[in-house]
């Protein structure tokens, strides 16, 4: 999730683009924000209010919606992001094809609950871009978390241990295969799958969340945990929502463990796109409805 090296600079400037494009379009929204039905509502009722005494106007008569002081005003994590990044000398590892698979879901979804498996340079981005919503992180390196947490305080992290090794993918995916423990939609807490994580917060695992992002922890060289118990676990806990889809998304499915894992226990079935190196899919809730199949 997080770079070792600089990101290209091109990438750093469209980032950039992208929030001042994102700043116009909310000043715009506020200013032209009343449509000719409004208007006409309001000469309507402003007639109808001339007719009145003023004892029998109501208080409320000439109260808006915010005060134009506020409504003109971005908000605070979007301040934030456009000053950490336009600062800063790294970028988000995501390309912007890619970034742009969830940002169409959280622009129908937001504010909402949104779940990360990682975090690293884009942290500030998904949380600016989910404003009014909780957007939690899940990191492997405790070190990284106080790192990233004296610089960017507002952010919500956890550290999660991952007890497996990309050199066990193979095993671990003929058991998600074959056991069928590993079919059942429980309570990771519960599980008796050996891909599900067990150690996760409780409040992580007591809120329905609408979106969660695998794109950690470490997957790229063999003493690396591997996204193995993320993936199947992001779907588990997809499944377990009371109610309604949660939207999936994997990144660097260019490599096999990202690949296969999401295939399998995300299910082809539910894939929605694919954009360069991220995988989007969306899993119904089968708490919702019982007896529905793992994969359909």
């Amino acid at each position: 999730m997080r770079s070792k090296s600089q990101s290209p600079i091109n990438l750093k400037l469209i980032l950039i683009g992208f929030f001042l494009v994102f700043l116009l379009f909310l000043v715009l929204r506020s200013t032209f924000s009343t449509s000719p039905q409004q208007n006409q509502s309001l000469d309507h009722s402003s007639a109808v209010s001339n007719s009145l005494s003023s004892e029998d106007q109501p208080k409320s008569s000439s109260s808006v919606a915010c005060p134009t002081h506020t409504c003109n005003k971005i908000s605070p994590s979007l301040a934030n992001a456009l000053v950490h990044y336009v600062t800063s000398n790294v970028t988000p590892q995501q390309t912007s094809k890619e970034i742009s698979v969830s940002l169409r879901v959280l622009e129908k979804k937001s504010p909402c609950n949104f779940l990360v498996f990682g975090l690293g340079h884009d942290s500030l981005m998904w949380t600016a871009l989910n404003h009014g919503g909780r957007t939690v992180f899940l990191e492997e390196d405790k070190s990284w978390i106080e790192q990233i947490q004296s610089q960017l305080p507002s952010l919500e992290s956890h550290h999660v241990i991952y007890d497996t090794r990309i050199t066990q993918a193979d095993e671990l995916m003929e058991i998600g295969m074959s056991n069928e423990d590993c079919k059942k939609v429980t309570d990771p807490r519960m599980s008796k799958c050996q891909l599900a994580l067990k150690g996760l917060p409780q409040q992580v695992l007591d809120t329905d969340w609408d979106m969660i992002m695998v794109d950690a922890p470490t997957g790229w060289h063999d003493g690396a945990p591997g996204r193995m118990s993320a993936i199947y676990t992001a779907g588990l806990i997809a499944r377990n929502k009371k109610d309604g889809g949660t939207n999936v998304f994997v990144h660097d499915v260019d490599r096999v463990v990202e690949d296969q894992f999401s295939k399998a226990f995300l299910c082809e079935g539910y894939l929605v796109e694919q954009q360069g190196r991220i995988r989007h899919f969306n899993i119904p809730s089968h708490r919702a409805r019982l007896g529905r199949p793992f994969c359909p």
